[in-house]
Formats: C-alpha cells, structure tokens, sequence
C-alpha cells in the first residue's frame, strides 16, 4: 500500500508546480531545495546568506546534477524588504517558508533582530503570498511555542507561557497566519518543528545545535559540553521527516489545509542518551571518542522535556516518520564526518 507521501511525490513529478524556498540555503531550506529538485519541480529559492551558505547550494547542486539544477532560480535577499519578497512569489504555486533567525539563545542576546526577522519577514512573506494568491503557504513553526507547559507528549492545541525571545516570534507566527485565515480568507499550514538534525545542519558557532556540536567536538577531540545533568530530553527529528511535512502540508486540501501540526517522530531521547549514540555511531565511522562529556549549568530558557503527539499530522496529513532516532543519525554520519575532516 503506497503511501500519501508517495503518492504526493508522484503526482508532483507527473504535474510538476513551482515552489518557493524561503532560506534556501541554510539547513532544512536546502533539503527541501534537493527534494523538490529530485522530483523535477520548478523552485525559486530566497536567502541573504545571514544563516545559509553557498556551500550549501553548491552541494545540492553536485547532488541534483545540472539538468535538475536548471529548474532553479535563486534570489540573493531578505525577508524584512516586501519588495523583496513580491518578487520572489511572482507566478508561484507553493510556498514554504523556513527564513528565519533560530535559536533560543541568539534570540536572548539579540531580541530585536529576532523580532525583526522572524515576525516583520514573516508577516512581509504573508502579504506577499496573500497578494499573489499561492496555492499553498507553509510556515516553519516551533515546539518552542510549548514553553511552560508540562504535559507531554506536547498536543497542538495544548501551549503554556514562551521562555524565550524566540519562542515568542514564532508563537506570533501561528497567530498572524490564523488572523490572515480569519480576515481575509488566505489559509496556511504551520509546522512547529522539534530539534530537527541532519546533513548540512552547521556544526559551528556560538548558535549551533546539539547534535552537529557534539559531533564536530568529538572528530576534533573537543571538550563535549552538556547543560545540566544530561536528564534533559528531546524529540529528534531527523530532517527527511520535515521534508516529507513539507511537501504533504502544501498540497493538502480540505480539514488537512489551515492547522498547526507538530513535526517529529513521537519519542524522548535524553542528551545523555544522545551522547552515547554519538559515540557509537562515530565509532563505526572510525572515529573513537575516549573523553567523557563535561557538565555544566543548565541553560536559560531552555524547556525540560520535550515529546511530539505526532497524531495529527498522521491523521489529517499522512505524514509517517521515515526515521527514528538512531536511524537518521546513521544516514547523517557520513555527512558529518565528511564534511568534518
């Protein structure tokens, strides 16, 4: 029995749309960008590098080959300029919306230009989608906009106060997109992410998360360095499953159209745990890790604990998590011990 997301992605390549990537060369928006491209879909890319790189381009590029490669067309700008953005949904059918300034802890050193990103981008990328009638507008959310609220595993219409800047802008997101719904009938699909990892994710820099930072410390033979006790946990989510929300978010019809859904595979790894994995995995790679992890201060606004109910999605979407774990670190490893040496 086929899949939905099989089904989508065949029905793609039979009727091929044009797509708008918004962050196209950072880390989800070039996966989504070597995708689309593998299934001969037209796609329009918007980035001003503030996140992403060309490196990034450039391997999808190698990837896609040149036929593929031809059916994309790239925009160097930025979402704060509506100009910008106009230009960038002209004559598309899809958008997927992943700019953005992410991090928790680059949002409390600078709230104002997380603010102005990922709220004033935002709301311009809105308008011009609206103006330009898209079939489609999918957002990049966050499990972020859970913030203090205990329960898991986390459900959609379940969220507690933001604890951080960030967590705020994308909380703000969801509710622009539902007054957009409201007041002048333009529907999207917001997707709150949980700790989404795989190739291209950066492993450098103050902001980087956990997983590519672990591993480029541990090939380095660096210091390892965890928040609090280790008992911290998380819904890793490896980032083919994003890609596979993507795509079935922006053809969805009917009661799948215009909801929030979260983006994971409904599990808790803790950082201990992951630490371990990490190890293991590199040591199949040839890479032996002897230092023990380093423990310190838990880190501000930063959650406990945080599970998917991925039901929805699977419900209303047919999304089905491709990859637990264990599974995407294995398919991410080359990438990272690659890129890394």
């Amino acid at each position: 029995m086929t899949t939905k997301y099989e089904q989508a992605k065949a029905e793609l390549v039979k009727n091929p749309k044009t797509w708008l990537v918004t962050g196209c060369a950072g880390f989800i928006g070039s996966n989504l960008l070597e995708t689309l491209l593998g299934l001969d879909q037209y796609v329009v890319g918007l980035d001003n590098f503030a996140t992403g790189y060309q490196h990034n381009l450039d391997e999808v590029k190698n990837t896609v080959g040149s036929g593929q490669w031809g059916r994309f067309t790239f925009i160097e700008g930025d979402i704060r300029h509506l100009d910008t953005c106009q230009k960038a949904v002209l004559d598309v059918d899809y958008v997927l919306h992943q700019a953005a300034l992410g991090s928790v802890p680059r949002s409390l050193a600078d709230p104002i230009l997380t603010n102005d990103v990922n709220i004033n981008g935002f709301l311009n990328m809105l308008v011009a989608a609206r103006d330009a009638k898209v079939s489609g507008f999918v957002y990049a959310a966050s499990s972020s906009t859970y913030g203090d609220h205990p329960g898991l595993p986390k459900v959609e219409d379940r969220i507690g106060k933001p604890l951080s800047p960030y967590a705020v802008t994308k909380y703000v997101n969801e509710l622009y997109a539902d007054v957009f719904s409201r007041s002048y009938d333009f529907n999207s699909v917001g997707l709150r992410y949980f700790n989404v990892f795989g190739k291209r994710q950066d492993p450098n820099g103050a902001y980087a998360a956990v997983i590519p930072k672990w591993i480029a410390s541990m090939v380095r033979n660096e210091d390892v360095l965890i928040n609090g006790d280790g008992e911290t946990s998380r819904d890793f989510c490896f980032v083919d499953n994003a890609v596979q929300a993507n795509i079935l978010a922006a053809v969805a019809h009917g009661e799948g159209a215009n909801q929030i859904y979260n983006v994971a595979v409904n599990a808790r790894t803790s950082l201990n745990e992951l630490h371990r994995y990490l190890v293991q995995a590199l040591a199949t790679h040839g890479v032996a890790v002897d230092k023990q992890p380093v423990y310190r201060d838990f880190r501000a606004g930063d959650v406990r604990h945080s599970q998917a109910d991925i039901s929805k999605a699977t419900n209303l979407l047919g999304y089905q998590p491709l990859y637990d774990v264990l599974q995407g670190i294995e398919v991410a490893m080359p990438w990272y011990t690659q890129f890394l040496r």
